[in-house]
């Protein structure tokens, strides 16, 4: 598993051909395949690179939903 800072993990915003990367309390998952996540945006609503666990809470599905993507890494503080 990696480990990044939450500034380490902007750089992984799906723009530009590189990957893209959610965290969500305190582990990042890989959205990069996800045709939900075409060019790190889910429905122009959240963005790839950021910590999106208080953005969740009012999602209209719940967490299981990370399910269907890869868990890769932590948040290191």
């Amino acid at each position: 598993m990696i480990r990044l800072t939450l500034k380490e993990l902007e750089k992984f915003d799906g723009k530009e051909g590189r990957k893209a990367y959610i965290a969500y309390k305190g582990y990042i998952y890989d959205v990069t395949d996800s045709f939900l996540w075409k060019d790190g945006k889910h429905f122009v609503r959240h963005h790839a690179g950021h910590d999106l666990t208080d953005e969740l809470k009012n999602a209209p599905h719940g967490e299981d939903m990370l399910k269907r993507v890869p868990k890769i890494g932590i948040i290191a503080k």
